[in-house]
């Protein structure tokens, strides 16, 4: 007996199928039936499922002999199933990565609930995907299980059956099956949730609810769309069976007006002829099944009024009214956008003509986010040694926390950040200012950029569309001619950014100093790794592998991800991964969990997370030119390099001198992981040849130098930079020879965003270190 019996019906949807029964086959939980229905598809969907039944023993292939609709579909599935759980999976849908064992392993850690809700995310043909807004309802603290008069929030949660699992045994128990009909989830749902003695909840996204541009059967004009009346008889059918659900009887009531409003407005549903009917036909159920008792929000009891009265016309007029005037805020809010705008830009035009003030600086990162990456850490030691010069922060108010106090915060976009931009008298950034800056006589413009660059940057990505994305290359140029000193890390990076972004000013100086953000890994002390590892979540003494791998240009969504499992095996028990993906993901988990991942997805600052581990596992992330400095192993895994450098391109080869031991494949990777080839002899050499070639100046005193040049006008290289080879960084803390027997801690490791900012930003206070980042450079 399976685990799972998962029943995917297929009509129509032929070119989704093959990767809606790859996303459940690919699950690295195998303890499942995949019993795919043909409901007497007229395409290929049962030639498909005919050729997975064929290749894999897990899929059960049954074909209709005629077309019976989803719900009798599901229906023949279920009289197949064996599993101990049932899920049902739309055929256009997918199961997310990890989804199967996510579900086992919270169904275990409940006792074995009837029902179990996970949640979903909408994905759109752009790539864009949206999670569930009602997402809070599915919180797994509180209880373990409870039934639904526990949770009656769980009713907001989309009314589907495929954001469920089904113990079987209820589910035959209590003799539940689909009816025909296109709303045949309204009566499944609503009495599986009511009957079911224990539910549990999973805080997770197991489902891509696929958004078709068409062949959605719901978003269709038909007069079918009146079977939702009957649908409604048979769940209060169900109720007055059962007289313990008669409280549920009010809210199910305001409910289902809920739904035959949506019906009635939805553009597109009903035939034009047919919505006077649809409203009479309303009412009377309105009529016949009203229980008061439910609260109604305020804004929704006007149109269930209007319903009892059968006002099918004002109802329309209402509507329709509301919508011109959402239209009319839609625009009146553009108005006003437009004089704001004019109005700053006019305040803007006034400070133009004000003295430019040398002691104020302003500093920005990242497009506006928290205190970050190489200017912070010039702001900081600009702080220390520039008398008198008063420095503000341009970010955005969700990240005021990360500033240090002597620094004043600015919003952007408001009268002080067009007054800054006007009259500072330096300007620092790591990526451009507004492009309607206008640069001053008397004003200084630093760029700091943010990495050594691996991928094509600037001007070389007129012939990549793919990384360029409708980049505007004369605005960049108009940008760069604001510059008047460019920071490099090293001679390559100032041949690139020399030609990259090529300045028509001759006065724009280079500076090749190295990262001022790198200066925290030549002070860092044992004891702030320590805490750092602490903060974390590393158990002591285990060996902890940094995984960052970079953005894919080539792709709108999540790259495939390597399986860290394995890899986890071939480390041996006593060791770690913390997963960095990359910040333009987003922050949620990426990996099923693990004991002993670590996801750091949400963590502020990529300084600390390199610190505290004892070696850097990544692709083609400029993350390694930083890390390199740490004197730690670096492994590169490049499996897609033929795809990613036809997309985005690279400037140098990076298996002619990387910074370690180079993987072609995972199963390469495994074999240098198990052969202790990442931290050999040779992966030494080849660290040490990076490290001179990309690190020469990134000693400690990175921002010293560029703070006498910029702000104290000290033309000599002072203090000069120190050779790699006499630098100490801080050592690692974990070693293959030292990895504990078994690691202590929770069945899972996920360290949450905030508690890893918290316990960040004191360690960070203690080593001075330049604020957050994102975790990848460009």
């Amino acid at each position: 007996m399976p685990r799972f019996s998962v029943i995917v019906p297929a009509y129509r949807v032929q070119a989704y199928l093959h990767e809606s029964l790859d996303s459940v086959l690919t699950q690295s939980f195998e303890d499942f039936e995949l019993i795919a229905v043909d409901d007497c598809s007229p395409d290929a969907c049962g030639a498909v499922i005919d050729e997975f039944a064929a290749r894999d023993p897990r899929v059960r292939a049954v074909h209709l002999p005629e077309n019976v609709g989803l719900g009798r579909a599901r229906n023949a599935g279920i009289a197949q199933a064996t599993g101990d759980y049932l899920i049902f999976l739309d055929s256009d849908d997918t199961l997310a990565a990890g989804a199967l064992r996510a579900v086992a392993d919270r169904i275990g850690a409940t006792g074995e609930p009837d029902v179990l809700v996970y949640d979903y995310a909408r994905t759109y043909w752009t790539g864009e995907s949206v999670r569930n807004t009602f997402a809070e309802h599915l919180d797994e603290t509180g209880p373990a299980t409870f039934t639904l008069t526990g949770r009656p929030g769980l009713l907001k949660v989309l009314m589907v059956v495929w954001n469920k699992a089904y113990r079987r045994a209820f589910i035959e128990a209590e003799g539940f099956a689909f009816p025909p009909g296109y709303y045949e989830d309204t009566p499944w749902t609503y009495p599986v949730l009511m009957a079911a003695r224990s539910i549990a909840v999973l805080d997770r996204v197991c489902v891509g609810y696929r958004q078709r541009r068409r062949g959605n059967i719901l978003a269709t004009t038909s007069r079918k769309h009146f079977d939702v009346f009957e649908q409604y008889d048979r769940v209060f059918a169900f109720i007055d069976a059962r007289p313990e659900l008669a409280p549920w009887r009010p809210v199910i009531h305001r409910r289902m007006l809920d739904h035959f409003c949506t019906l009635f407005t939805a553009r597109g549903r009903l035939p034009h002829d047919s919505r006077a009917d649809f409203f009479r036909r309303a009412r009377a159920h309105c009529a016949r099944y009203r229980t008061p008792g439910a609260p109604v929000p305020r804004r929704a009891r006007l149109r269930h009024g209007l319903i009892r009265l059968g006002a099918h016309r004002t109802y329309r007029a209402l509507w329709t009214a509301q919508s011109l005037l959402g239209r009319l805020r839609k625009t009146g809010g553009a108005v006003r956008r437009v004089l704001r705008a004019a109005a700053l830009q006019a305040y803007y035009r006034v400070q133009l003509r004000l003295p430019v003030q040398a002691d104020r600086a302003v500093f920005a990162a990242y497009w506006h986010g928290g205190y970050a990456c190489n200017p912070a850490a010039i702001e900081a030691k600009a702080r220390e040694l520039v008398p008198g010069l008063r420095t503000a922060w341009i970010c955005r108010p969700e990240d005021a926390d990360t500033l240090p106090t002597a620094t004043h915060r600015i919003t952007p976009g408001t009268y002080g950040y067009w007054r800054a931009l006007a009259r500072s008298g330096y300007l620092v950034n790591n990526v451009n200012f507004d492009r309607r800056l206008v640069k001053r006589r008397g004003q200084v413009l630093l760029q700091t950029h943010h990495g050594t660059p691996l991928k094509t940057m600037g001007l070389d990505l007129q012939d990549r569309p793919a990384a360029a994305r409708g980049m505007d290359f004369g605005q960049l140029l108009a940008n760069v001619d604001k510059w008047d000193f460019s920071l490099s890390a090293n001679r390559h990076s100032t041949l690139v950014w020399e030609k990259a972004y090529p300045s028509a000013s001759e006065s724009c100086a280079t500076l090749e100093y190295g990262y001022p953000r790198n200066d925290i890994y030549q002070r860092a002390t044992a004891g702030d790794v320590a805490r750092l590892r602490a903060s974390l979540g590393i158990p002591e003494g285990a060996l902890a592998l940094l995984y960052a791998p970079t953005h894919r240009d080539y792709r709108r969504g999540r790259p495939s991800l390597l399986d860290l499992a394995p890899l986890l095996r071939v480390l041996g028990p006593g060791s770690v991964i913390l997963h960095r993906a990359h910040y333009s993901y987003g922050a949620a988990p990426v990996h099923e969990p693990h004991p002993r991942i670590i996801d750091v997805g949400g963590h502020p600052c990529v300084e600390t997370l390199a610190l505290a581990s004892d070696a850097l596992l990544t692709d083609y992330s400029s993350l390694m030119f930083d890390y390199a400095n740490l004197d730690r192993p670096v492994v590169i895994h490049c499996g897609d390099r033929e795809a990613y450098e036809a997309a985005r391109g690279t400037y140098f080869d990076l298996r002619a001198c990387p910074p370690g031991a180079i993987a072609h494949s995972e199963d390469e990777l495994l074999d240098i992981f198990a052969t202790g080839h990442w931290c050999g002899a040779r992966a030494a050499r080849l660290r040490a040849a990076f490290r001179d070639r990309f690190c020469p100046y990134d000693d400690g005193h990175a921002a010293e130098r560029v703070v006498r040049r910029v702000f104290l006008g000290d033309t000599a290289v002072r203090p000069p930079a120190i050779p790699p080879a006499l630098r100490q960084p801080v050592p690692a803390v974990g070693r293959p020879a030292q990895v504990p027997a078994a690691l202590p801690g929770p069945a899972a490791a996920t360290v949450p965003a905030d508690r890893q900012a918290s316990a960040d930003r004191q360690a960070s206070a203690d080593l001075g270190l330049a604020g957050p980042r994102p975790a990848d450079r460009p």
